[in-house]
């Protein structure tokens, strides 16, 4: 009997790789409604198709075409869905993908290489967002800390790029998602390492300085999320970002004591998704020109807190936030800095 299932299975997972890597590419999927209204929908859909399948089978011109066209929609090649969308802007500096309930960044770091700042909560969507910007190679892949909605959504990250490292904070807490991520980076071969504060690093135009988590006793004192790597970035003839994780008030303040001469930035990750529990001292040390705020829609949570929004805004922040926002993008530099909102997906 095993012998016959083993045989089986041989046509069986080809037929499964093929439907799993079919899944995968980034226009093979399309909402479609469900129920009766569904149903009828796709029944007059299957006829208007043969119906048009019919009339252009002696017209080999227009069905290469089409076939051309449906190969563009499943694909998006990046270069096409850029002509199309208009997505990403040229010379984008960073992106704030909209991955729900949870944080992806990408930070350019040259032709097709981005820097990734946490991995989201769903596969799926951190791998549209990647494609979307068009990167197939990741020099260094930042997991701020073990929290499901930053790291889940790393098997997306890795699916089809190079990855050079994955850089995780020292706190491996909760167990089960730091776990996760061993087994995913050994999985795919892609070492670990830690984040060592005061470490600098540099990748094509990005240079920056890991603030936090500090070294030394009590480092889990306030859990997971006040032990968030915290990267000061600088790029190259473009903006100032200060990226917090999931910071609490104590480890913001203790932030604030540990680097008294934090400059303002230009781009601040508003710590938490935008949770009500910020430090005020640290807001107007940074006094951010953007503040980015990355949100599911309708989350439990509240996030963000109107409280935080208004804060920042009180402080000259223009914010921006994922859940009416979409991905945002960054560009210029100076004067010339703006966001650049996607728009809902």
């Amino acid at each position: 009997a095993e012998l016959l299932a083993r045989c089986a299975g041989w046509p069986a997972g080809w037929i499964a790789s093929v439907a799993r890597t079919g899944a995968a590419l980034p226009g093979a999927e399309a909402e479609w409604p469900g129920g009766w209204r569904g149903g009828a929908l796709l029944a007059v859909v299957t006829v208007l198709v043969v119906c048009a399948v019919r009339r252009i089978r002696g017209h080999p011109w227009i069905a290469a075409t089409c076939v051309v066209l449906l190969l563009l929609a499943v694909l998006r090649p990046a270069p096409f869905t850029r002509m199309v969308t208009g997505w990403p802007p040229p010379g984008w500096a960073l992106a704030m993908c909209d991955v729900g309930q949870g944080d992806t960044m990408v930070l350019a770091a040259g032709d097709g290489a981005g820097v990734v700042v946490d991995a989201g909560p769903d596969p799926r969507l951190a791998d549209r967002c990647l494609r979307d910007l068009g990167i197939t190679r990741v020099p260094l892949l930042v997991v701020s800390h073990f929290h499901a909605d930053h790291v889940t959504g790393l098997p997306g990250v890795l699916r089809g790029r190079r990855v050079g490292a994955i850089q995780t904070t020292t706190l491996q807490e909760p167990r089960e998602q730091s776990e996760f991520v061993r087994r995913t980076a050994r999985a795919a071969r892609v070492p670990l390492v830690r984040a060592i504060p005061g470490e600098r690093r540099r990748v094509g135009p990005l240079d920056w300085r890991v603030l936090w988590p500090r070294a030394g006793p009590g480092l889990g004192a306030g859990g997971p999320n006040d032990a968030s790597v915290t990267l000061l970035v600088r790029t190259a003839g473009g903006p100032t970002l200060l990226l917090l994780g999931d910071l609490e008030p104590p480890a913001q303040q203790g932030l604030s004591r540990e680097h008294p001469a934090l400059p303002p930035v230009d781009v601040l990750k508003v710590a938490h998704h935008g949770s009500a529990f910020q430090d005020p001292g640290l807001l107007r040390q940074v006094r951010p020109r953007l503040a980015l705020i990355s949100c599911g829609r309708d989350n439990p949570y509240g996030h963000p807190s109107p409280r935080t929004v208004g804060a920042l805004r009180a402080g000259g922040a223009v914010v921006l936030r994922t859940d009416t926002d979409g991905a945002v993008a960054v560009t210029g530099a100076g004067t010339g800095l703006r966001a650049v909102p996607r728009g809902p997906v």
